[in-house]
């Protein structure tokens, strides 16, 4: 049978978050109780600041208004002594806890002290009523018990909540005792009176109410406050990380990029991220609107280094010898090259090479390049000697003018360009192992006393560039005065533990240090948490602080405590109110004391008087039972995880129960019923009073003493009260507009004060009084007056609270949302350093300083050069829009088929195929999946995925092979664009010449101060040569290569032995391509796993599996002529 209604989730989360006991428990789980107690120290102290305020006002107004309404004031000086005296007691007694170190070492004081408050002001109340009634036998009514109970629960330094109610629950026992002994003339006659018309079960109520309402705003305080301290806690938490992601930020892109060009690509990073957030579309850039970050450094040295032997290095050694001989030789380089102020621009392979005097300009560059390459010399034969290995350096060094900069829209990197780095690096080939050769320009900055000079080696003096430019060369046989300087070590490696420990967040194993850092920034913004909407300090300059957005919460907020923005004043009205069903509650225990109070202060029957009691306790039960329905649901069945499917109805329920909470509008509509209703119920009561009729029974009672049996009219005390209690109720609701409740609670005490000043002022004159001839009116609108400011007070400050709450939680949101972007922006910038599978390798790993290398058994290596660029800023203009656009094809083949940028040199371009961690055959790391390769390209079901077997994963030979292609057509494209601008027309002739070989190959991360992930082995120098001894216009692989792309159908020519540098002559050939730049085709073997088609400067894309493998030779089949 289907079930009958529909599905719906319980989802609690929300709520809960606001649960007392949830809260309580996670500041226990984040050992935040003793932050917690300091705090609510200091906020107990300005509390009772304002109570100190108020109780001398409230002492003030009673003693004013006792001169100037008694007549016979000889009798009413006892009543104002005791007031002034206890006034004056209770306030000494309550200040010593503003003394900090005393209480420090007496916390029970702040109890004790509280205790003797309240029994003194209790004291001072009874003992006056009890003296008049036995000096003049006057039965006086009391005048500060409600006072005294808000007392207790809103003001006074009472830290736990059990302590306020047993204090409460005493002071109400001693005024009910007061009530049994002289006003309901002894026990017996309280018990038989109990529950008549106007008897004692109505001031037992009145208490019970109160003593209700101080326990909700004991529980909301609380509630309220432990939500900011863990909102200011995760506010810490993120503070500090999102400021050492920021730093890692900038040292990572320091190492990399100087800041003149780091900073704006920082900042277009994260604006992009803004942008995309926020939905809005980025534009494009086509050809010729890239921006280029290059820049001119006229007088600088640069320093090339090479090893040599590197050949033999790379193929004779394991993966993990490699590495870690090149970690430990780079990182030896790196570090001098910090020491002596040299900028390290990268490495290639076996080549290193940095600039003196780039960053910053500094007239020692010639002598600080020399220097460092003395000690690349040191370093390289103590590793030799470590090692065991036959190696050796080779330096050149010359000192001119280069443009350096970043060009390319993927994998960015640092690099220089110009006539004189070409300089340098032919004076590195042509030098001799294990000395220094530079340029006589270099000479000219050096300072020849430190220094031996010879004469340059023949090679460098036949050598056709140097010729042509008139370059002549020395070599440095010795130092003679060795000036090296240790003082940047330490900087270094400051520099490098902040980059590396940063990197963790704070909830995982974090040094002790950075926890330390942690708990002192977090207990100072404890410290300084605000605690009252009044700062004397900075109370004058509230008006005149311009900046409201990032001042202090006081700045931010308005006399009736608003929002100065009117925004976050928005916000923070149509906030969800996760505390209704408390306001609920409580409404709820009120109204039920005020229906039972209005049917027990008359015995007049009217159909009002019933009918609307009756339906407003209805309807605030149907509401209370919404408001509470969801957390029973919870309680019995998700607290305990268990399958339940709730029914239509209980659906119905938790709909309306989330209109409720989440609208405004309905909240205020719901609240203003409530209060309104019961007060008309109030005023129908005593509207049903017959004026006239109790004057003249009254009279009549008086001339012939007698007491009627039934009570024609209400009584006025129990009237006092309900309105009393009906302010109390007026404020109870929490996330109901502060100006709403306190116009309300205005309008209610003007409303009754008119009732009892005009309307029925006779009835109230003749009730029982608080002094000696003071009218009872004036008492009773006292006692309203009272209840009205002191909760509108203690409403104030939880208000300010609230506000102090959602100030932070906005503020919270930021701090994670600038989290979440700098945290982005890292990754972006990480995946334009490495290659993405190793990334979270990089994050977690690596930050230790451990060596991390991978093994694979097939990659693909390209090499592709621009030919005849002339280098200068026009020409890398047209360089930086070219590469531009072979880094736009790259995204795609990155996506698919795992094609990797791996760098640019000059004008030739590296890339690799192959370089995913599941083809790896081994790592230095477990971080390798074991699933199966199906599941691996679930999130991409379009990516290329070869099998482990040596057959399937040589098809990254054909993938590289369509990759060079498509190079060489987005380059005819780009060609055909600058023909039609004569002054680009003459930079290039659009031919490049690409080199391809495949086998096994090596990778790792090395270095010490910036990552540089880099791929060594046999197939990187033979698709280096390749490219070298190639033709323009063409693809040259080598045998093996050939091989494989000759199985998969396109056609690969016989070249001839071509001499390679290290293994002599080889045999190389040139892939077949067409005048349409599409592959030659023959007959196939095998075919790829899958074919896209596609051209992806027309971005679009088809995704097809041929029919017929013939026509599978070329994986882009159409040619840029189909745009």
């Amino acid at each position: 049978m289907p079930p009958l209604g529909p599905k719906c989730q319980l989802n609690y989360t929300r709520e809960r978050m606001w649960e007392p006991g949830y809260l309580k428990a996670k500041c226990a789980q984040l050992r935040l109780e003793n932050e917690f107690r300091l705090y609510r120290i200091r906020l107990w102290k300005s509390y009772l600041c304002v109570f100190f305020m108020l109780h001398i006002f409230v002492t003030f107004l009673h003693c004013v208004l006792l001169f100037t309404t008694v007549d016979h004031r000889q009798k009413i000086y006892f009543d104002v002594s005791l007031s002034v005296g206890c006034c004056v007691v209770l306030l000494i007694a309550l200040s010593v806890n503003f003394c900090d170190g005393f209480i420090a070492k007496h916390t029970w004081y702040m109890y004790a002290s509280s205790i003797f408050a309240s029994l003194t002001l209790v004291f001072a109340d009874l003992t006056e009523s009890i003296y008049h009634n036995y000096t003049h036998n006057w039965q006086l009514g009391t005048f500060y018990d409600t006072y005294i109970l808000y007392m207790v629960y809103m003001f006074l330094p009472i830290h736990f909540i059990s302590g306020a109610v047993l204090l409460a629950l005493l002071v109400s026992a001693l005024y009910i005792m007061y009530y049994i002994q002289f006003l309901a003339d002894g026990f017996s006659q309280f018990v038989s009176e109990l529950f008549s018309v106007g008897g004692m079960s109505v001031d037992i109520l009145h208490y019970l109410c109160i003593n209700l309402v101080g326990i909700f705003y004991r529980v909301i305080s609380d509630t309220v406050v432990r939500s900011s301290f863990l909102d200011r806690h995760q506010y810490i938490k993120e503070e500090i990380w999102l400021r050492n992601a920021r730093l890692q930020e900038k040292q990572l892109l320091d190492s990399i990029l100087p800041p003149q060009i780091s900073q704006p690509l920082q900042k277009d990073i994260q604006n992009r991220i803004k942008m995309a957030k926020q939905g809005v579309g980025m534009r494009f850039f086509s050809a010729l609107e890239r921006t280029m970050a290059i820049q001119i450094h006229p007088d600088v040295s640069i320093l090339y280094a090479d090893v040599v032997n590197y050949t033999h290095l790379t193929t004779t050694l394991t993966v993990e010898k490699l590495v870690k001989v090149l970690h430990d030789l780079y990182g030896r380089f790196d570090r001098a090259a910090f020491r002596f102020k040299v900028q390290r621009i990268k490495f290639l392979g076996d080549c290193y090479y940095c600039v003196a005097g780039l960053a910053d300009p500094d007239p020692d560059h010639a002598n600080n390049c020399v220097a460092l390459g003395h000690s690349m010399i040191s370093d390289i034969q103590e590793v030799r000697d470590v090692q065991g290995l036959d190696i050796n350096m080779r330096i050149g060094v010359h000192s001119g003018t280069l443009f350096a900069g970043v060009i390319g829209e993927a994998k960015l990197q640092f690099d220089i360009w110009g006539l004189d780095v070409t300089i340098a690096n032919v004076l590195e080939s042509t030098g001799v192992a294990g000395f220094v050769h530079i340029s006589g320009a270099t000479l000219n900055n050096l300072s020849e006393q430190r220094y031996l000079i010879g004469e340059g080696p023949e090679s460098a003096r036949k050598h056709p560039l140097l010729i042509n430019h008139r370059i002549i060369t020395y070599i440095v046989l010795d130092v003679l005065q060795a000036e090296e300087s240790e003082e940047y070590l330490g900087e270094l490696h400051a520099v490098s533990l902040i980059n590396f420990v940063s990197r963790q967040r704070l909830s995982d194993n974090t040094n002790e240090s950075l926890k330390a850092m942690f708990n002192a920034e977090l207990h100072e913004e404890f410290r300084k948490m605000p605690v009252s909407a009044f700062n004397q300090k900075t109370f004058y300059g509230m008006y005149r602080n311009k900046d409201r957005a990032s001042a202090p919460l006081y700045h931010q907020l308005n006399i009736c405590l608003t929002f100065y923005d009117s925004a976050m004043e928005k916000a923070y009205l149509k906030q969800t109110d996760y505390m209704f069903k408390y306001s609920m509650l409580l409404g709820w225990c009120v109204g039920c004391c005020l229906v039972y109070i209005q049917l027990m202060d008359t015995k007049m029957i009217c159909p009002s008087c019933i009918i609307l009691p009756a339906t407003v306790f209805l309807v605030q039960t149907i509401l209370t039972f919404i408001a509470w329905y969801k957390k029973i649901c919870w309680a019995r069945y998700g607290k305990l995880d268990l399958p339940h499917r709730y029914s239509r109805l209980s659906c119905f329920i938790f709909r309306i129960h989330e209109k409720i909470i989440g609208s405004l509008g309905i909240r205020i509509v719901i609240y203003l019923f409530l209060v309104l209703s019961s007060f008309s119920v109030m005023v129908i009561i005593v509207m049903t009073c017959q004026r006239e009729e109790f004057e003249l029974m009254f009279i009549e009672e008086k001339l012939f003493h007698y007491e009627q049996e039934t009570k024609i009219c209400f009584h006025p005390w129990v009237a006092t009260n309900m309105v009393s209690l009906m302010i109390c109720l007026t404020f109870t609701y929490v996330h109901i507009p502060f100006l709403v409740k306190t116009t309300m609670a205005l309008l209610l005490t003007i409303a009754y004060l008119l009732i009892v000043f005009f309307q029925f002022e006779f009835v109230f004159h003749h009730s029982v009084t608080t002094n000696p001839f003071f009218p009872a009116e004036y008492a009773h609108g006292l006692l309203i007056c009272i209840s009205l400011l002191t909760m509108y007070v203690k409403e104030r400050q939880i208000e300010f609270t609230n506000k102090v709450n959602f100030n932070w939680r906005v503020e919270l949101r930021k701090k994670e949302s600038d989290a979440t972007i700098t945290n982005h922006s890292i990754i972006i910038i990480l995946n334009n350093i490495l290659p993405s599978h190793i990334v979270d390798v990089y994050l977690s790993s690596l930050s230790k300083h451990e060596l991390y290398y991978e093994n694979y058994q097939m990659v693909s290596v390209m090499f592709a050069m621009l030919m005849n660029f002339e280098v200068d800023l026009r020409s890398l203009r047209v360089l930086n829009e070219i590469i531009g656009e072979f880094d736009v094809l790259l995204l795609f083949y990155k996506e698919y088929y795992s094609v990797e940028k791996i760098k640019i040199v000059g004008c030739t371009y590296m890339a690799a195929c192959g370089l995913d961690l599941n083809f790896a055959g081994s790592t230095s790391k477990t971080e390798k999946s074991d699933f199966d390769l199906n599941t691996r390209t679930e999130g991409n079901p379009r990516k290329l995925s070869f099998e482990h077997n040596q057959h399937e994963l040589e098809e990254v030979v054909f993938v590289m092979s369509s990759f060079a292609l498509d190079m060489m057509r987005t380059l005819a494209r780009c060609n055909k664009a600058y023909q039609s601008i004569p002054s680009i027309r003459s930079i290039t002739d659009g031919t490049i010449a690409i080199g391809i070989s495949s086998g096994e190959v090596m990778a790792g991360i090395v270095g010490a101060s910036q990552p540089h992930y880099d791929i060594w082995g046999n197939p990187v120098n033979m698709a280096s040569r390749m490219e070298t001894t190639g033709l323009p216009g063409n693809i040259q692989v080598t045998e093996e290569s050939a091989r494989i792309l000759q199985d998969f159908g396109i056609l690969c020519e016989y070249r001839g032995l071509t001499f390679v540098k290290g293994r002599g002559q080889i045999p190389t050939y040139l892939v077949g391509i067409d005048g349409d730049l599409n592959f030659i085709t023959t007959a196939a073997k095998r075919s790829p796993s899958h074919v896209e088609r596609s051209t992806v400067i027309s971005l679009q894309s088809t995704y097809s599996q041929p029919d017929d493998y013939s026509d599978s030779a070329s994986i882009f089949g159409q040619t840029l002529n189909d745009n």
